[in-house]
């Protein structure tokens, strides 16, 4: 892989455009999300991983898994992992989902990329379980009919794709690799992503296939799930 070195003064300059573009495009929610996710990381780089990553990193080393160069020890990322896993927020809900993905590309660019869009699909259909389980307990409520829930859980079959596209920055947990069939790599990644800007992406996504049917069920759904 070829690497080109541009002059300091010139980095600076395409950085500061990009910055601020950046910036715009981030709400301030996700700013202090960030802000807070490298505070931890921080954090975690003076502390000695756990025991259950220590145990796992070495498995996955056996099996031929390293990181890429620059990144963090195994056993950080899986740390950094089980710790995001079991937070969650004020009401005692997870604060955010997990996906997982493997890929093979000729290179590790091209694998990653692959990686990170099947993780993507896999955060969209947990969503999608997700919402389709509310859908079924308005049913057993009697706050919808079958035909109507009907209606809504075929959005949000069709919605899958659209969800997935919807789903902004994620923030990449886990990231290894390992040489497969001759020099081919295999990317394993673990992505996280805000539970409630991924269901928010999800509601937007049902709203509007709903909408493009001609369907005046987003109008109760707003009423019955707070849409």
């Amino acid at each position: 892989m070829k690497r080109i070195f541009l002059p300091i003064v010139a980095c600076m300059a395409l950085m500061v455009p990009c910055n601020a573009t950046a910036q715009t495009l981030l709400t301030k929610e996700q700013i202090k999300e960030r802000k807070e996710l490298a505070k931890q990381t921080k954090k975690q780089l003076n502390e000695k991983a756990s025991k259950t990553a220590r145990k796992e990193a070495k498995k996955l080393a056996k099996e031929g898994w390293t990181t890429a160069p620059g990144a963090l020890p195994l056993e950080k990322q899986l740390d950094k992992s089980y710790t995001m896993q079991y937070e969650y927020d004020e009401d005692g809900f997870p604060r955010f989902i997990m996906g997982d993905a493997m890929s093979v590309g000729g290179n590790y660019d091209a694998a990653k990329m692959q990686a990170l869009e099947l993780a993507k699909q896999n955060l969209a259909g947990q969503v999608q379980s997700e919402i389709t389980a509310l859908i079924e307990n308005t049913v057993s409520n009697e706050q919808l009919t079958q035909s109507e829930a009907a209606t809504v859980t075929r959005s949000i079959l069709a919605s899958k794709n659209m969800i997935a596209q919807s789903i902004g920055r994620v923030v990449p947990v886990v990231e290894i690799y390992r040489v497969v069939d001759g020099n081919n790599r295999e990317v394993m990644v673990r992505i996280a992503y805000s539970q409630e800007m991924a269901k928010a992406a999800a509601k937007a996504a049902v709203k509007k296939d709903l909408e493009s049917r001609g369907e005046a069920l987003h109008d109760k759904l707003d009423n019955l799930l707070g849409w």
